[in-house]
Formats: structure tokens, C-alpha cells, sequence
């Protein structure tokens, strides 16, 4: 019942709607979700990116979490808003963030992570890295917009960052964020719980008035619910 009402909260603002196994939804005027689907234990779990639409073209926030999602995801951005997408940038090695990074690249899209993500994913041998990094947080410009990475500490994994758009007041959080539709802390495999709570915490006094938080799976939210969620879920999990 709770992945059941998850799938029907992913739809919280804005349209929805399914296009080659892609979930769209309309953020803000030019601030889109996309949600992919991969099977576990013959359920789909819902994996949600983002992307910008700009003057100079589109960037993607993390890439599709299914490969056969990767080439339709550009025919929709084409299709949609007849541009193409020119940036990436992905918030941590795991590969429902970062598994396009490669075919993306090929396509001569310009794709970055911060250079502890890179190091990760070499180290951890789990998919080919971006062909740029960044060493600190770093403001990226393009078509008269901004984007802001900010690394908040440890938490899901040792090099999650954020992703701010500042005139949307947007923070795209990814896997760092539990949505308040998630019963756990779902995968922590890589996750240093001594250190997530003040990570959560650094994110709240670093955007203290967020519009919405984007998750990396389930329903997203208005304000800064799903941060105050995480931190609830990572206090039962200590206590446990």
C-alpha cells in the first residue's frame, strides 16, 4: 500500500506523464522531474532526476537510473522543448545517479560530478566517471541561469551533494533526501550514520526556505519536509 501511494504522490505539482517508460512532471516553468523505474523483487521502485530548460539547452540533474531509458529521455527533451541537452551533472556515484554518465559523454554532452564522485567510481569500479569534476562547490551558468552544487557532509554516501536553483528555490537533493513516503533509510550500504543527521542539518541552515526538495525516490514535497523527514528516519535507525 505505502509503494502503491508513493507511485501516485509522485505526481505532487504540475502534469504528470508517462512516455517510454519515463515519468514527466512539471516542476516550475522550466524546472522539470523525470522519474525512471527499475524491477525488485518484481516491483518497479521509482527513481527521480531532474532537468532545466535553458536558452543555451538542457542540463540534467543525475542521469536515468535504466539504461534503455538513457537515448529516450533526449528524444523526449527534443521532442518537448526542441533542444538539446548539452550538461550533466551527477550527485553521487551510485547508479541511480550516475549510470548515463558515460553514453551521455559520448553523445558530446559535457558531464561533471565532483572529484570525490569521480574517485569513488574509479575506486568502486561501478561505471565509467564523468569527463569533468569540480574539487569545491562550484555556481554553473548557462542560458542566463544558475545552478549551485553544494556538499552539505556524509550521508547516504560519502560524496553526496546537492543541487540548488536559486531563483526557484529549488534544492535537488537526490538519494541524500528520503521522501516522506519512504518507511526506511532505504539502501545505506555506503551511508556513515554518525554523520547524516549534521549533514541534514548543514543543508537546513545552508537553505533554510526551500519551494520544493526533490528526493532521489518517492513523492517530493513542498518546504523542507522530506529534510526534516530524513532526519527522523536517521534518529529510528540509530535507536534501532
Amino acid at each position: 500500500m505505502r509503494l502503491f501511494l508513493a507511485f501516485v504522490l509522485l505526481s505532487f505539482s504540475g502534469f504528470a506523464q508517462v512516455t517510454t517508460g519515463l515519468k514527466f512532471t512539471q516542476l516550475t516553468d522550466d524546472l522539470y522531474v523525470y522519474t525512471n523505474y527499475k524491477f525488485f523483487s518484481g516491483t518497479q521502485f521509482p527513481s527521480n532526476s531532474m532537468y532545466m530548460v535553458t536558452d543555451e539547452g538542457v542540463v540534467l540533474f543525475d542521469t536515468p537510473w535504466d539504461e534503455n531509458q538513457f537515448q529516450p529521455l533526449l528524444d523526449s527533451i527534443k521532442k518537448r522543448h526542441n533542444k538539446k541537452v548539452v550538461l550533466c551533472i551527477a550527485t553521487h556515484f551510485h547508479d541511480d545517479s550516475s549510470a548515463g554518465l558515460e553514453y551521455y559523454s559520448n553523445k558530446g554532452i559535457k558531464t561533471y560530478t565532483s572529484k570525490m564522485t569521480y574517485d569513488l567510481t574509479k575506486a568502486k569500479n561501478t561505471g565509467s566517471p564523468a569527463k569533468y569534476t569540480f574539487e569545491k562547490d562550484t555556481v554553473f551558468n548557462i542560458g542566463g541561469r544558475a545552478i549551485e552544487t553544494y556538499y552539505p557532509g556524509e550521508g547516504h554516501t560519502k560524496d553526496n551533494i546537492v543541487l540548488y536553483v536559486k531563483d526557484e528555490k529549488v534544492v535537488y537533493g537526490g538519494c541524500l533526501i528520503k521522501s516522506t513516503e519512504a518507511a526506511d533509510l532505504g539502501n545505506i550500504a555506503d551511508a556513515n550514520l554518525n554523520e547524516w543527521e549534521q549533514t541534514m542539518k548543514n543543508l537546513m541552515n545552508k537553505y533554510p526556505d526551500p519551494v520544493y526538495v526533490i528526493p532521489g525516490h518517492f513523492a517530493w514535497s513542498k518546504g523542507d519536509k522530506s529534510i526534516r523527514y530524513t532526519i527522523k528516519l536517521i534518529k529510528e535507525t540509530g535507536e534501532e
